[in-house]
């Protein structure tokens, strides 16, 4: 494929909102989740810190029609004017714009829902279109202005780098130069936590690493969900500068048993990155981000297809039992990591005993991967891009 240049990039999560806070937090030793009161007790969740907190409520002032908007939409159009301000893009008119999410408005909704049971079934008006998926790209579209391409989606945990994905085609088939991708993830409420639960999959740790994912003698599920956007600013390359580039890119499905499982050996991931690794003309990598949420089944399904497509394991990291899961935005703050990584020529390694390949060369190539409910996976290679 021809690659795809990453020029800018704007992120808000746990793990803060500016790239010297983020990569500090990712060189330090200890977990940013935290407590939180959700279905009236203390649950284990990744929020934003107080500072990225003050962003969102301060953009909320900022227009009449932003007070009713859903926190993820909030995010979104914070994040995607950082990647714009980065890419130093001027005229944004043509830029297309891919921002998915997989719960979507889940707040918003929850509000109005409850709303309706408790007032004879009336709604408001807005109840409808500040609900709907397609809203977040909508409406950072309207804020930058943007007339191209506006499109949003959700397939689960792997639904960010799907949009990168699908941004990356857009730009290779010449119908456009320019694309804002990634996802946008709230995700903290009543109803979205207890759903976890119900799962058995949510993290009952008190450690130190309440969310453990591969750690040495692991036995309980360890997913705890977290809350953030990360939006990228893509380009057909054109010799210009840039953060990164994408040289290769796989995706797959596999029939899976049950709709919130994995194979044993996650086949659809091993055929992601052997297609990420074909396109990319490579046949290894120097690191890989783990989608890893955390979940003894997930963990270890995706360490066997590692394992089956790699004769030598490249250095294999995480970032969950930082962040906590952010489901559909995961991939991106994934894919973040690993320009940070790329740019600082350093693998950033899992701070707790595990099981995973750890290695101290400096990262040329990295690959990022996301996978979902569904059986459906992502894997992105990313390289530094020389001038």
């Amino acid at each position: 494929m021809q690659n795809i240049l990453i020029t800018g990039v704007g992120s808000l999560s746990a793990l803060g909102n500016n790239t010297e806070e983020i990569w500090k937090n990712y060189k330090g030793n200890k977990t940013l989740i935290s407590d939180c009161c959700l279905n009236n007790q203390d649950v284990k969740v990744g929020k934003l810190n107080n500072e990225s907190e003050s962003l969102v409520k301060e953009i909320r002032k900022e227009k009449i029609a932003f007070r009713k908007l859903d926190k993820s939409v909030l995010m979104a159009i914070i994040t995607s004017r950082k990647a714009v301000k980065e890419a130093d893009w001027k005229n944004l008119e043509t830029v297309g714009i891919n921002i998915g999410s997989s719960r979507g408005a889940t707040a918003l909704f929850e509000k109005y829902h409850k709303h309706f049971l408790q007032s004879d079934k009336r709604l408001s008006p807005l109840s409808s279109p500040t609900t709907t998926l397609g809203n977040i790209s909508s409406w950072v579209a309207m804020d930058l202005g943007s007339k191209g391409a506006t499109l949003s989606h959700s397939i689960t945990c792997s639904t960010a780098l799907h949009s990168i994905l699908n941004a990356s085609v857009w730009i290779k088939s010449g119908m456009t130069d320019r694309f804002l991708a990634g996802g946008a993830e709230a995700p903290l409420t009543d109803f979205t936590i207890a759903q976890m639960q119900s799962l058995g999959i949510y993290s009952q740790n008190s450690s130190e690493w309440p969310c453990n994912p591969l750690a040495k003698e692991k036995e309980e599920n360890s997913m705890i969900l977290g809350e953030g956007s990360t939006v990228f600013a893509l380009e057909k390359d054109n010799g210009q500068n840039s953060i990164a580039k994408i040289i290769g890119i796989g995706y797959a499905t596999e029939m899976i048993e049950h709709n919130a499982s994995l194979s044993a050996n996650a086949s659809c991931l091993q055929d992601s990155m052997k297609m990420a690794l074909k396109d990319a003309e490579l046949e290894n990598v120097d690191c890989i981000v783990m989608h890893a949420p955390g979940t003894n089944q997930g963990d270890t399904s995706e360490l066997n297809a590692i394992n089956k497509v790699f004769k030598d394991t490249p250095h294999l990291t995480i970032n969950k039992h930082l962040s906590g899961h952010t489901l559909g935005n995961s991939g991106a703050l994934s894919m973040e990591m690993a320009i940070m990584m790329i740019q600082k020529q350093e693998n950033i390694s899992i701070p707790y005993e595990n099981i995973a390949t750890q290695k101290t060369e400096k990262p040329k190539s990295i690959l990022v991967n996301a996978v979902g409910f569904g059986g459906n996976a992502v894997s992105i290679i990313l390289q530094q891009n020389k001038k």
